[in-house]
């Protein structure tokens, strides 16, 4: 049985008065949550959260690293930042890095390098625009970027990764694939794992779906075998709607 995970990403939202606000009221409405939790907060609030979410059952993730361990980069973060902060989990390359910052399978694989290499879990991000699923191409996409961003990647290393399945077409639209369409492209996804890596890699690996999970579609999304939990977006930042997902697929 894979445990679920569910993620939180703030995107660029919350101050620090607002993060603590949140994860205030959040964290006594998930004490008894049985799927692992996760928010992953802009930059400027990984150190607090962190310092909140002290034994809580929550862990607190990053929406990014980089490629490099330092140098001149700027406005990127480093691993040992990240980590130095409190950071246990990052998001690398979520549809918007993709969109609006020239991210690509092969950026994305080096930033997963790296952020395996310092010990963070990983959320790897994939999944394809409204054209692509319209043109037939979906199975095509998930294929070249989950192999791109594995490149070099070893099983063991693989086998800490999570995956989330985006459909870009259902990020921030109210849009969501349906239940069996989220399932049917999350297992082409694990097949791709399977024939990279072996049954056991992919029968381990938690593939979250990430395409506009809330509380009216969590019970329906969590029900399908091969969905292992949602990285949620903007019912994250609601501390009443993030739990009602966290609870039910807790269940």
């Amino acid at each position: 049985m894979r445990k679920p995970i569910i993620a939180g990403n703030w995107k660029m939202n919350k101050t620090a008065a607002e993060c603590r606000a949140l994860l205030t009221e959040l964290a006594p409405k998930v004490k008894n949550a049985t799927c692992d939790v996760v928010v992953c907060v802009p930059f400027t609030d990984i150190a607090l959260a962190a310092e909140l979410c002290k034994g809580t059952g929550i862990a607190v993730g990053a929406q990014n690293i980089a490629w490099a361990e330092s140098g001149a980069f700027t406005g990127e973060i480093s691993a040992a930042m990240l980590k130095e902060a409190g950071a246990q989990y990052v998001i690398i390359g979520h549809s918007e890095r993709r969109q609006y910052f020239g991210e690509t399978d092969a950026t994305v694989n080096s930033r997963l390098v790296r952020a395996l290499e310092h010990g963070f879990t990983p959320i790897v991000c994939v999944g394809e625009t409204l054209d692509e699923r319209e043109g037939g191409k979906t199975e095509n996409v998930c294929k070249t970027q989950v192999e791109g961003a594995f490149k070099g990647v070893s099983a063991d290393d693989a086998a800490k990764t999570v995956i989330a399945y985006e459909p870009v077409w259902a990020i921030g639209t109210g849009k969501t694939a349906t239940d069996d369409q989220a399932d049917e492209t999350i297992g082409y996804i694990r097949s791709v794992v399977r024939s990279l890596y072996g049954d056991a890699v992919a029968d381990g690996m938690r593939i979250q779906y990430g395409g506009s999970m809330n509380a009216k579609n969590v019970e329906g999304l969590m029900a399908k075998p091969q969905i292992d939990g949602g990285l949620i977006g903007g019912a994250s930042l609601k501390a009443e709607d993030f739990a009602y997902i966290v609870n039910s697929a807790s269940k």
